[in-house]
């Protein structure tokens, strides 16, 4: 028997806040999270602009210390989410029926870049001895779990910039069919780091404008490429009796899921958007929706010239005609690519946006490129009946995932 499914809690650390009100309220203010890059020497590269979390400090240095960045930043929305929800392991749930599922694209960097360098300059024997623990993708979610005392399962996935999108919906579908009753579900990213910020900029797939408002263009003709971005999003995944039965407030239902591989390129999206298109359709079937239902996507809209071009016409192909009605944005004009922990932020945003019936803004939007004809929302949010959102979310190796929610009835 298939359960429903609930989110009860949602937190975020992100380049406009580091909660999840402070960055819903710059996300409906159109608040652009980009400048000037700090956390990294950039002088020797063209790009200089990305969207950096700023003022952050995690609850306990001593802990930090054995811990980088972009679990710190993972364990922190974590709480928040589990604080929102009322969820108590061993309180109000049992420790073995809530799981942690998360996703990073490219974990521990900045530690392992760190380490490195201290290594050949000071020998091997001053390297850490919590180097590996430190940088490997799946303590994000050991460390969530250990925190927060979820025993079922941790489990870590890694699809580049899918990743976040598809915890959420693995975690979907492990509460659905009773495996679990509860996931701390989402994903967290640190990528300011040398080698991994100049291997993106000699990629030229990174923007080189150094205009802020003309940096992160999603869908604009003159898009030139992504902002770096860095944060965390997190959602509670729960079962819908269970979040009844102990009173918690339900800001969504999570309705669909899709995910699909183009097998087409190590970087480059799928001509004509295939790969993605069949995931919405995948999520849409799985939702019992024939596609005109949808209030809002949230695109993953990255400012490339591939993606925002081959996402436009997989939207087109998915939904014909009501695709032109549909309003499609992307936070990331505001965020910049948060890389894997895109997808749990912007989880979080379709979730806000159906609880408090506003579709996000994408800023920067100035011309339209001649094939970008949908509703891109560029005039700044407005209010709408928001009942079910989609989710998207393409990443590296031509990874697809899609997530639909829907207003809890």
């Amino acid at each position: 028997m298939e359960r429903r499914v609930v989110i009860t809690g949602m937190g975020a650390i992100s380049p406009l806040g580091n909660n999840l009100r402070d960055t819903w309220e710059g996300i409906k203010a159109g608040k652009n999270g980009i400048g000037l890059i700090t956390k990294i020497d950039v002088s020797a590269l063209p790009v200089k602009m990305g969207a950096e979390v700023r003022n952050f400090e995690y609850r306990d240095k001593k802990e930090g210390r054995r811990m980088d960045l972009f679990c710190q930043y993972g364990v922190t929305a974590a709480g928040e989410a589990l604080a929102m929800s009322g969820l108590v392991s061993g309180e109000n749930i049992d420790p073995d029926r809530l799981a942690a599922y998360t996703g990073s694209g490219i974990g521990g960097i900045t530690t392992l870049e760190a380490e490195m360098k201290k290594g050949a300059e000071r020998g091997l024997g001053r390297v850490s001895p919590v180097l590996v623990p430190m940088i490997i993708g799946n303590m994000l979610a050991g460390n969530i779990a250990i925190a927060y005392q979820a025993r079922g399962s941790a489990l870590h996935i890694v699809t580049a910039c899918a990743c976040g999108t598809h915890a959420i919906g693995e975690a979907w579908r492990a509460v659905r069919h009773g495996y679990i009753d509860a996931v701390i579900a989402g994903a967290a990213e640190a990528p300011f780091a040398d080698t991994s910020f100049a291997g993106f900029s000699n990629m030229t797939a990174m923007s080189v404008r150094t205009d802020p408002d003309r940096c992160s263009t999603p869908f604009d003709k003159e898009r030139d490429g992504f902002v770096m971005g860095e944060g965390a999003g997190m959602v509670i995944v729960e079962e819908l009796g269970h979040a009844l039965s102990r009173g918690a407030k339900i800001y969504g239902e999570v309705v669909g899921y899709g995910t699909t591989c183009d097998a087409y390129h190590i970087t480059a999206p799928a001509p004509e958007g295939v790969g993605a298109a069949k995931a919405m359709r995948m999520a849409l079937d799985s939702a019992e929706l024939c596609g005109p239902e949808i209030s809002y996507i949230n695109a993953h809209g990255t400012g490339t010239p591939y993606n925002d071009l081959y996402e436009t016409q997989a939207i087109k192909s998915v939904f014909g005609d009501a695709a032109r009605k549909i309003p499609v944005s992307s936070t990331k004009s505001m965020t910049g690519h948060m890389l894997g922990a895109a997808g749990g932020l912007e989880a979080a945003i379709c979730l806000m946006a159906i609880a408090e019936g506003v579709v996000p803004p994408t800023i920067n939007l100035r011309e339209p490129d001649a094939e970008m004809d949908l509703d891109y929302v560029s005039e700044g949010a407005k209010k709408a009946d928001v009942r079910y959102a989609m989710s998207n979310s393409f990443g590296f190796g031509g990874h697809n995932g899609t997530v639909i929610f829907k207003r809890y009835e």
